[in-house]
C-alpha cells in the first residue's frame, strides 16, 4: 500500500477491504484522457455518496443533541457542518492535503479548499462503499462532534444577520449582484457585489455564488457594526 493511503487509513482508523477506492477518492480528475474519465467518474460518483453519507449522519447527531430545537435552527447548525469551509477543515485533519493526488491540469501540487472538502467526502463514500454505514458513521462522530461543540448557539447566517441590520435601520433588503467569474472551469471563484442603502457597495469572492454572497454579507456587517 502507498504511504499516503496507508496514512490516511491510520488517520480514519479503517482499514479498507478495497483500497482502490480510498485511491480513486484520493486522486482529483484533471486530466481529459480516456483513462481519467473513467476515474472522474468514479470519485464523482463517491463525492456523491459521501455528501450524502456526512449530511444524514450529522442531522441524526443534530436531532439528538438538540431535542428542543426547532427545524429553522437545526438546519442552521446543519448548513454550518457540512458546508466546504468546515469539510475542508476535517480534511487537513485527516491529512488529506498531503495525500490528494492532483493532476496538473487542476492546478499541479497545491490543493485548494474546494477540492479537499470534495476529497474528504469522497473518501466517506469510499468507507460507505466498501463496508456499509456504520464504520462511516463512525468516522463522521468522531471528527464531527468536537465541530458540534464548538458553536453554543445556532449560527446565523451572514446573509440573513445583514438583513435584520437592514430592516432594523429601516433600509430596504440588500441587493445582491454577480459581477463575474475568474479562475480555472474546474475551480472557479465568483465575484459578488452586496448593495445596502446609504452604504458604500461591497465586492467579495467565493467558490460558489452563495459562498461569495456570504461573504460579500459578512465585510459589509464588519463595515457597519
Amino acid at each position: 500500500m502507498e504511504d499516503r493511503l496507508a496514512h490516511v487509513c491510520r488517520a480514519l482508523d479503517y482499514d479498507f477491504q478495497r483500497i482502490e477506492l480510498l485511491n480513486d477518492a484520493l486522486t482529483h480528475p484533471g486530466a481529459s484522457n480516456s483513462r481519467a474519465a473513467k476515474r472522474r467518474a468514479a470519485y464523482e460518483r463517491l463525492e456523491f455518496l459521501g455528501d450524502r453519507v456526512l449530511g444524514l449522519v450529522v442531522a441524526d447527531m443534530l436531532f439528538h443533541r438538540f431535542p428542543h430545537e426547532k427545524e429553522g435552527d437545526l438546519a442552521r447548525r446543519h448548513a454550518a457542518l457540512v458546508k466546504g469551509e468546515t469539510v475542508a477543515r476535517v480534511a487537513h485533519d485527516l491529512g488529506l492535503d498531503h495525500a490528494l493526488l492532483i493532476a496538473r491540469e487542476a492546478g499541479g501540487a497545491m490543493a485548494t479548499p474546494t477540492m479537499l472538502a470534495d476529497a474528504c467526502e469522497a473518501v466517506l463514500g469510499a468507507v460507505f462503499a466498501d463496508s456499509g454505514l456504520v464504520p462511516a458513521e463512525r468516522i463522521v462522530r468522531r471528527h464531527w462532534t468536537p465541530l458540534m461543540a464548538e458553536d453554543v448557539a445556532p449560527p446565523k447566517d451572514a446573509k440573513t444577520a445583514l438583513q435584520e441590520w437592514a430592516q432594523g435601520q429601516g433600509k430596504p433588503l440588500p441587493v445582491y449582484t454577480t459581477l463575474g467569474t475568474e479562475g480555472p472551469p474546474h475551480d472557479p471563484r465568483f465575484l459578488v457585489e452586496v448593495r445596502v442603502e446609504g452604504v458604500a457597495p461591497v465586492t467579495a469572492g467565493g467558490t460558489s455564488k452563495r459562498a461569495a454572497e456570504k461573504a460579500a454579507a459578512t465585510a459589509m456587517l464588519d463595515l457597519v457594526k
